[in-house]
């Protein structure tokens, strides 16, 4: 580092104060904002200045700094220059230090407007101050162990090193000690290391070294996850940003944040395919609005669709560039919401909301992006709905879930149905094209009216004949089922807002109970079907006297009691219509209470076992769930007056 060079080169010298590359010096400050600079840079274009004084603000505004760090900072670096240049004046040299001579110090400060005491002694603070910016971020008091006791060639990825690696990983406690040898010289030796410098490789190297410490101190605090299966998990992160220095330097000059990415990596399987899948998010690591967010932070997107609104017009005209900025702020958007749930500052509940408000923000930008590129394009704001079913419908989008949308217009131009049907198109290409950058979301299409046999997008004279199939040709008993789980999500409010008022008269027409009762049955044998369970463990979602039973038992009070209690329309989640449901008399208070809680354990369940296991089926011990089943059981039978279906 600068400063250790300055240090070696002064020592048994008195050669004055170096404010420019001593400690505490000017050097220390450009350093702070240019490795910012070099880490963020990439994707906030604003950061991109040769200027120090310029570029500290920006850090401020992207909460990289604090305003009180980059105030003083921004002082002590006027102060500096400023001495900086009372020296060079005095000496009439092209110096950087403030000689010990005090008669030449008196001359400096003079120039500065204070007495030679006066200057010393801020120059003091300054540097002090700097020095403890400087060594938070760097930690500087922490020295790495340049020695190398690992054996001759592992840094290379030679394996002939293997047996001794294997052996000095097992003394540390690692209990797959050969497996993790052959991954760490997999790595070392890898093309995309072996093309970088000497000194990316020994950075590498020297960040292998301390991972490997870090990973046997973390699972000795948790006896549930083996130092091997973060380490393992880490060595592959490094393999993919193995060719990217800005990432291995991240890592390396900022320790803080590679501890939070071992806890990250230790916390989750599925946080760890994320950070792999987008190394980029690595650096919302450093911005201090991760800590921030939590149950009481506002639900709404606005401002970050401001921000990113102001970066995609900058790259006006490239698409692809575009698109990948797109993806970039909406997993960065993402994994901040997935720290702030890893260290337990959301509800199940609450960190839905907040997915299912970005989906709702990108949706609204992806309107906006697409309808630009349709040179045929007949107005300037497309009169275009997005409407949004199952699980972002009823606001309880998950990390991985899909989004079922259908797309609906109301525009009488006779360019209308063919711009839409573009518009459409353009859209799937913006939010599931494999770029450089990921995607942004799977898409499913097949609730549109008559399903996959249907247009991708409807006029909404035509969605609301089909929702009533006055002629018989319309929508099936399940599709209105659907509906009570279907909310307006983007695009023109007035589309919007006739949606929401069509949805509420379809769910309050009367209907034959019996019939209700009778087709969502049938329903959920086609589910029970579709999702077999050939183990003894009780599948959390799709086993009777699972989520999908309560889910199911709500969906049919709507259908066949609205029209009598017109509250239960309100799109307001299964857990508030539980207990509406409860007030108007439809089930009992007390079995309502039950199944909130035994719904909310179970999304707690499922949730808990996605992060730590990824997808897949959520399968559990069924008779520690059995009591839930049975309350689950006793609500379909209060609901439908039967057993409903088994498995064959």
């Amino acid at each position: 580092m600068i400063r250790a060079e300055t240090q070696r080169r002064e020592t048994g010298k008195d050669l004055g104060i170096d404010v420019k590359l001593g400690r505490g010096g000017i050097r220390e400050i450009e350093f702070i904002t240019q490795t910012f600079q070099i880490i963020r840079a990439g994707r906030e274009p604003q950061l991109r200045l040769k200027n120090t004084l310029k570029a500290l603000p920006v850090l401020e505004k992207l909460s990289v700094m604090n305003a009180e760090q980059v105030k003083r900072l921004s002082e002590a670096y006027v102060f500096l220059r400023n001495l900086e240049h009372a020296i060079q004046y005095v000496d009439d040299q092209q110096t950087h230090r403030l000689p010990p001579d005090e008669k030449a110090r008196e001359q400096i400060a003079a120039l500065l407007g204070l007495s030679r005491s006066q200057m010393v002694e801020k120059l003091m603070q300054i540097r002090e101050y700097v020095a403890q910016v400087f060594d938070g971020i760097f930690q500087v008091g922490e020295e790495e162990n340049q020695e190398d006791d690992w054996p001759e060639g592992w840094s290379v990825g030679f394996e002939r090193a293997k047996e001794a690696l294997t052996d000095d990983l097992e003394k540390m406690g690692y209990g797959e000690a050969r497996h993790c040898a052959d991954r760490v010289l997999e790595l070392m030796g890898s093309k995309f290391l072996a093309a970088q410098t000497e000194s990316a490789r020994t950075r590498m190297a020297q960040l292998v070294k301390r991972i490997s410490e870090m990973c046997i101190k973390l699972a000795s605090d948790d006896e549930g996850v083996a130092p091997e299966v973060i380490f393992t998990r880490f060595i592959t992160l490094l393999e993919v940003i193995a060719g990217r220095s800005t990432y291995v330097s991240l890592l390396i000059q900022y320790p803080k944040v590679c501890e939070k990415v071992a806890l990250v990596l230790k916390t989750s399987a599925w946080a760890a395919d994320y950070l792999t899948a987008h190394p980029i998010v690595l650096d919302e690591l450093v911005d201090e609005r991760v800590s921030e967010l939590d149950n009481f932070s506002p639900v709404d997107w606005s401002g970050w669709q401001d921000d990113l609104w102001e970066k995609l017009r900058e790259v006006e005209g490239d698409q692809e560039t575009q698109m990948n900025l797109l993806r970039d702020a909406h997993h960065a958007a993402v994994f901040k919401l997935l720290m702030a749930d890893l260290e337990g500052r959301f509800t199940v509940e609450r960190l839905a909301d907040q997915l299912s408000a970005l989906a709702d923000a990108v949706l609204e930008m992806v309107i906006t992006l697409a309808w630009q590129t349709i040179a045929s394009r007949h107005c300037d704001v497309p009169k275009f709905a997005v409407v949004a079913y199952g699980k972002l419908g009823g606001k309880e989008l998950s990390y991985a879930s899909d989004l079922d949308l259908i797309y609906l217009y109301d525009d009488p131009s006779p360019e209308a149905s063919k711009n839409y049907t573009r518009l459409v198109r353009r859209m799937m290409s913006w939010l599931t094209v494999q770029t450089s950058s990921g995607i942004l979301f799977d898409v499913d299409l097949r609730l549109r009216p008559n399903g996959e046999n249907g247009l991708v997008v409807s006029s909404f004279e035509m969605f609301k004949r089909y929702q009533r199939n006055e002629d018989g040709t319309g929508a099936w008993p399940w599709e209105h089922q659907a509906l009570t789980r279907a909310r307006f999500c983007a695009g023109d409010r007035a589309i919007g807002q006739a949606f929401e008022k069509e949805r509420e008269a379809i769910l309050r027409l009367p209907r034959d109970k019996a019939k209700v009762f009778s087709d969502v049955s049938e329903m959920r044998a086609r589910m029970l079907e579709g999702h077999p369970n050939p183990t003894s463990l009780f599948d959390v979602k799709h086993d009777r006297g699972g989520m999908v039973d309560v889910e199911f038992a709500v969906q049919a009070m709507v259908l066949a009691y609205s029209h009598k209690h017109p509250e239960l329309v309100n799109n307001f989640g299964n857990i508030l219509l539980l207990e509406m449901a409860a007030r108007a008399g439809l089930i009992g208070e007390e079995l309502a209470q039950r199944c909130v809680s035994i719904y909310r354990n179970y999304r707690h369940i499922q949730r808990k076992h996605r992060l730590e296991l990824g997808d897949g089926p959520v399968r559990v011990d069924r008779f520690a769930q059995s009591e839930n089943i049975a309350t689950v059981m006793q609500l379909w039978k209060t609901v439908f007056g039967s057993e409903g279906p088994l498995r064959k």
